[in-house]
């Protein structure tokens, strides 16, 4: 497994869990759940961030 596909692989699936959260909260009117599924999204996003930050940092090292 290449490192783009293991950095898309664990937070891609955050942010996508996190989509379909807050997409059934919405339909459902559910607020918690549209909330849970925002901050799922963002914790997707910290963290590639912080994959992306430490291939970089590995790129460099070598």
């Amino acid at each position: 497994m290449t490192e783009r596909n293991r950095v898309m692989g664990k937070s891609g699936m955050q942010k996508g869990k996190g989509k379909v959260k807050e997409a059934l909260g919405k339909v459902t009117g559910n607020e918690r759940m549209k909330a849970e599924g925002k901050a799922e999204q963002a914790e997707g996003k910290v963290r590639e961030s912080a994959d992306e930050a430490r291939d970089a940092m590995r790129r460099r090292s070598h």
